[in-house]
């Protein structure tokens, strides 16, 4: 078991110097884009149009909150998407566990996700928020995001070996799935029926945790149906993610 985590372990830290092998600033690029594209939204409707505080925090403040975690959540899934092509290599090896390989791509997306997770902490500080202990409750956010990305993960590697364009199919639904989240929208200016629909999309649950963090001061628990709600339908996800992994499997090497 230590063998198999320690191998995993390697795997991930290799990937993130993959994914950025040859440029000149190599894996400075994994934390440079998502930051400036945090920057242009701060200077385009804070700076720019002046775009008032959001319930009651400003906007950048509220915004990267929502963000950070739809940054890891896309990242890891749209890697995890074509993982089994890229290591092919290890899919035709018997004794590899090759279930492994989509956790490998989380893996490698939530140690720049730590970073961001940081970077709020410094962010809130600068802009005069006393620490508080609750904002470490990002993390449990963050274990709950990696658990229903695990499950999801299975699912879209495995179907994308059958059905390549399933990688594309992927990507648009993770488009459509940003508007359908409250990254870019606060749910108090919503009307009440559409929330109440979006709210289950368990990535509300998430996206609001964060905020809960370090904006409100909520622990997830005080939000009993909705935390029952999300790890039901996570849980529902991560099963059906081995029983397709697991029966898809043995045909892999054939494929790919």
């Amino acid at each position: 078991m230590r063998t198999n985590g320690n191998l995993v372990l390697k795997l991930a830290k290799n990937d993130i110097k993959s994914r950025y092998a040859g440029s000149f600033f190599g894996m400075v690029w994994a934390f440079v884009q998502p930051l400036m594209t945090m920057l242009v939204f701060w200077f385009v409707f804070q700076v720019g149009f002046k775009n008032p505080p959001v319930e009651n925090v400003p906007f950048i403040l509220w915004f990267a909150a929502g963000y950070i975690p739809w940054i890891y959540f896309n990242d890891g899934i749209l890697s995890s998407s074509n993982c089994l092509f890229e290591y092919h290599y290890l899919v035709k090896m018997i004794r590899f566990p090759i279930m492994n390989l989509p956790f490998i791509k989380i893996l490698s997306s939530l140690f720049i996700h730590i970073f961001f997770i940081a970077f709020l902490f410094i962010l809130y500080t600068i802009y005069g928020y006393t620490f508080s202990p609750m904002w470490f409750q990002a993390f449990y956010y963050s274990a709950c995001i990696t658990f229903l990305m695990t499950g999801l993960s299975w699912i879209v590697s495995s179907v994308t070996v059958f059905f390549k364009d399933f990688g594309q199919i992927v990507n648009i639904i993770l488009q459509l799935g940003f508007w359908a989240t409250p990254i870019f929208w606060a749910p108090a200016n919503m009307n009440p029926g559409i929330v109440a629909i979006l709210k289950y999309n368990p990535l509300y649950y998430i996206v609001e945790g964060y905020r809960d963090s370090f904006i409100n001061g909520v622990g997830f628990w005080e939000h009993g149906a909705l935390t029952i709600y999300f790890w039901i339908v996570s849980a529902v996800v991560f099963v059906v993610g081995i029983l397709l992994f697991r029966k898809l499997r043995p045909h892999f090497a054939d494929i790919i």
